[in-house]
């Protein structure tokens, strides 16, 4: 008799992407996210407005998942949900969610630690595909809006952070920065669109000078900012004049600080397989160093595709699948958590 398939539903909502997805036997079948917009008016992602849009966008996000993987509720093996970190009245929606929808069908829960989950959508497969996940161990540089870490990766449940940032993320540099020069949020997809008309050898900002593996973005963003008012000083319209530029030289140094850092983890380590996950993985800049560093040190590397990048439930579905199989299951009284580390 054929064993009855593992189907898990995935459900994130840690800061303004809801999503679901549902994964059976470790091959995903459907990945549904709503984004938010309203936020772009302020600059940043206001929390009490993303999860009064959680709260309206949770039920028919789940809805289209199960309907576009032609699963029924009633076939799922289990929920699993992003526990945390991130926003905690984001978080509560589908928490929340999630406990009822288990409880409704007497499924079991599985936390999911939402970095955790970044790390390992390299393992989400598509279809019949053999995918081309990392080996363990491997090292994978997760950097994102609120975080710039390197993970050591010895198996999916046993990550060590060996280097992380002692105050901005990666991230959050690049959209304060693109704020200070007018263009928008998020700053991200801007500045890598303005990057590729420019120079990145035309501006010098500084880099910081921090022991071992961990990083500091402040020093860098100080910078940018103390340069601008110089030159404001002197050409008004500097920035509508050397926007292009300004945005090459930013990103440049951001990926220089990443990928010294991770050379070095890789070199001590003497890991050959390199990971990146998290929104900057999304930056061309950093895909194309990964490339370069591919060729010159001989790493084997793993870019995830761009809608593994974000946030996306996905990846929260094959975290599930990982801890089912070790029936790695939580309570219902699990209560969310805005804070914690992998």
């Amino acid at each position: 008799m054929k064993d009855k398939p593992i189907i898990i539903l995935g459900i994130e909502s840690s800061c303004d992407d809801t999503s679901a997805a549902v994964i059976r036997d470790g091959v995903l079948l459907s990945n549904v996210t709503a984004s938010q917009a309203v936020h772009e008016a302020y600059g940043g992602v206001v929390p009490e407005l993303a999860s009064r849009a959680h709260q309206l966008n949770i039920v028919p996000v789940v809805d289209q998942a199960l309907k576009r993987a032609g699963i029924a509720k009633e076939e799922l093996s289990a929920v699993a949900f992003t526990r945390g970190p991130g926003l905690m009245g984001s978080l509560l929606v589908g928490v929340s969610f999630a406990k009822g929808f288990a409880a409704s069908l007497g499924i079991p829960m599985i936390d999911v630690n939402h970095l955790q989950g970044h790390v390992l959508a390299h393992f989400i497969k598509e279809g019949d595909q053999g995918g081309s996940a990392p080996p363990f161990p491997f090292l994978c540089l997760l950097v994102s809006g609120g975080n710039s870490q390197i993970v050591l990766v010895k198996a999916y449940n046993d990550m060590q952070i060996i280097g992380q940032t002692i105050d901005d993320a990666a991230g959050e540099a690049i959209d304060k920065c693109s704020k200070v020069m007018g263009l928008g949020y998020p700053g991200g997809p801007i500045i890598d669109r303005l990057a590729r008309q420019g120079n990145p050898e035309a501006f010098t900002f500084a880099k910081p000078a921090i022991p071992g593996y961990d990083y500091s973005f402040s020093g860098l963003k100080t910078s940018f900012l103390y340069n601008l008012r110089d030159w404001l000083k002197d050409d008004p319209d500097f920035i509508e004049h050397h926007k292009e530029d300004l945005a090459a030289s930013l990103e440049k140094t951001i990926v220089d600080i990443l990928m010294n850092k991770l050379r070095r983890a890789a070199k001590d380590l003497k890991i050959k397989h390199v990971a990146v996950a998290g929104g900057v993985s999304a930056n061309t800049g950093l895909r194309e160093a990964f490339k370069d560093h591919a060729r010159r040190y001989g790493w084997t590397i793993y870019i995830p595709k761009f809608s593994y990048t974000t946030d996306n439930a996905a990846m929260i579905a094959i975290t599930g699948a990982f801890k089912f199989a070790d029936k790695d299951f939580c309570p219902m009284e699990a209560p969310a958590y805005s804070r914690v580390e992998l």
